[in-house]
């Protein structure tokens, strides 16, 4: 059998860490790597990692923990599709590209939230889907967000009217909401995840 290069080694060893990462919805400890690897040493993981960290595989976070930035299965994008009148569709593959990274810009302050009820339904939001929040964003007049008011939370658009924040529904059954006394903003929703099947 051909002994494999350097870069199908590399390859190799991150399908590894990747599979570990989708099995238990985590990155591997530093002798989790060692294990898997076969590595007889800690500081052939810690070696690893840094090669990782500088093809921007993987990052670490303040407290030094492994966090996976280009682990989330790249998917192949073929190229655009008309969704007006049907015209020629050529498959080319154009790019390769992780949802993770098309969909998180802030890893370690975004969070994943299902939606029950319908007051987002005009801005395209549906119970069941899953919106992808940002609370490291600073929330602005037409953002969507995660908000508490009153003790109470919701989704909603954020809007201003002088120096006071109110939030409004897509949806004409729903009237805005004007805070009583208090207006906490957890996040700002940075994308909706629907699944058709």
């Amino acid at each position: 059998m051909p002994r494999r290069t350097p870069k199908e080694e590399l390859q190799s060893r991150v399908r590894e860490i990747e599979r570990f990462y989708h099995k238990n919805g985590r990155m591997p400890s530093y002798a989790e790597i060692g294990d898997l690897l076969g590595f007889r040493s800690k500081d052939s993981s810690f070696k690893l990692v840094g090669k990782l960290e500088k093809l921007k595989i993987i990052i670490r976070d303040k407290k030094g923990r492994l966090i996976p930035k280009s682990l989330g299965m790249p998917v192949k994008v073929l190229g655009t599709v008309e969704a007006g009148f049907p015209s020629p569709a050529e498959e080319e593959l154009t790019d390769t590209i992780s949802l993770d990274d098309l969909l998180i810009k802030n890893r370690e302050a975004t969070f994943l939230l299902k939606v029950s009820g319908d007051s987002m339904k005009d801005a395209g939001i549906m119970p069941g889907d899953m919106v992808i929040v940002d609370r490291g964003m600073t929330p602005k007049s037409g953002h969507i967000v995660i908000a508490q008011v009153d003790g109470e939370w919701t989704m909603k658009y954020l809007e201003k009217r002088g120096d006071a924040f109110y939030l409004v529904a897509a949806n004409v059954k729903y009237k805005p909401i004007l805070p009583k006394s208090e207006l906490k903003i957890a996040g700002v929703v940075t994308a909706v995840v629907r699944k058709y099947m």
